[in-house]
């Protein structure tokens, strides 16, 4: 969404509430007023949008003991916690960002991993691998140009979530990531226990893949 400097006769009472609101929310003046008039003619911004993916994702995913979420209102990304089935119980971080529009990706998703142990980094350096292979295999044809891109860096590995190819709701969305994020942690876990192989692992992919109405 384009944004343009436009010039606002105030007053001085008026701007020192919207800033002290501003401050509350972890916001900034223009960005506020912003929400404020489009939440008054009708509209929903890219902020406004992004917040109530993330209050979804937050709501469907704290039940769960497996994924602790946590996210700030008006922020463009959450995190959530994960401790692995691994001596020392060695945490993982998986944070989502979502663009506010104009990008060729949804947004992006980071695994981040801080461990000294060289095995543990090597196993999940394979799993990480074997992940992007299985969906080269199986979700690039279906997406083609728009199929995610990765990177792995030292302790984090990235992944970009590609757009949907048709319009979702909020609550679609923050489903599908939901659910996408719950079966990689628990591919994850399991291939580092040793309870699943390489096989294993395509096939619960695959299965999911087949049942998925939206495409990320």
């Amino acid at each position: 969404m384009k944004k343009t400097l436009y010039s606002l006769m105030l007053s001085d009472e008026v701007v020192a509430e919207v800033d002290r609101l501003a401050h509350r929310l972890g916001t900034n003046r223009s960005n506020l007023i912003n929400q404020i008039l489009a939440e008054r003619v009708g509209m929903v911004t890219p902020e406004r949008r992004i917040n109530d993916i993330f209050t979804a994702i937050q709501e469907m995913l704290t039940p769960s003991r497996e994924l602790v979420p946590f996210f700030a209102p008006n922020a463009m990304t959450m995190s959530m916690k994960s401790s692995l089935e691994y001596k020392y119980r060695p945490t993982v971080k998986y944070e989502v960002e979502l663009y506010r529009g104009d990008s060729d990706a949804l947004g992006e998703l980071t695994v981040v991993f801080r461990t000294q142990s060289l095995s543990l980094i090597s196993a999940m350096t394979d799993f990480f691998r074997l992940w992007k292979n299985i969906e080269d295999a199986h979700l690039r044809p279906l997406l083609g140009e728009n199929a995610p891109e990765y990177a792995l860096y030292d302790g984090k590995f990235v992944r970009s979530i590609a757009l949907p190819q048709r319009d979702c709701t909020s609550d679609e969305l923050a489903g599908v990531i939901s659910e996408y994020i719950k079966l990689f942690d628990s591919m994850m876990k399991g291939y580092l226990a040793g309870r699943y192989d390489a096989r294993e692992i395509e096939a619960c992919y695959y299965s999911l893949l087949r049942r998925a109405d939206i495409l990320i």
